[in-house]
């Protein structure tokens, strides 16, 4: 039924669950992963420091490795068991911008058949005060959205 889902990570709890379900579902219907991880670089803009801004960009693209790398180790621990199939296509993305944005243009341009994420990320005041990433690709996604809790 599907032949790519998107997977976007942050880490968190949530989006590791969200994982385990996209890497089901893959087995399941032969569909190819993609994992994205976007770095929100609109906060650098307010700080005053260079340095600072270097610190924090750094600090983040760590994170956003150690994501997409975690997610790759579950795969091939599926893998490894013989509960995913083998030829199961996996590409790893980092991108940079607004995650709503990020995630729409990826959609776009992988023809993603299926979204898989959690419900919140490892910053749940975002919902109040930014309002929810996943409820706005929800809401704008042309193709489907699964949210898991």
């Amino acid at each position: 039924m599907y032949k790519k889902i998107l997977i976007p990570t942050d880490g968190s709890e949530y989006a590791k669950r969200a994982g385990e379900h996209a890497i089901w579902l893959a087995n399941q219907s032969k569909a190819d992963i993609v994992v994205l991880n976007v770095i929100e670089t609109a906060y650098f803009q307010a700080l005053p420091e260079d340095d600072l801004i270097y610190v924090l960009d750094k600090g983040l693209r760590g994170e956003s490795q150690k994501a997409v790398e975690d997610f790759e180790k579950k795969l091939m621990e599926h893998k490894c068991e013989g509960s995913c199939r083998e030829n199961v296509q996996l590409k790893t993305m980092i991108k940079e911008g607004h995650p709503v944005d990020m995630i729409l243009e990826t959609i776009a341009e992988e023809k993603i058949d299926l979204v898989v994420m959690g419900t919140a990320g490892k910053h749940g005041l975002d919902r109040f005060l930014l309002g929810s990433v996943t409820e706005k690709v929800v809401r704008t996604s042309k193709c489907p959205v699964l949210v898991i809790k």
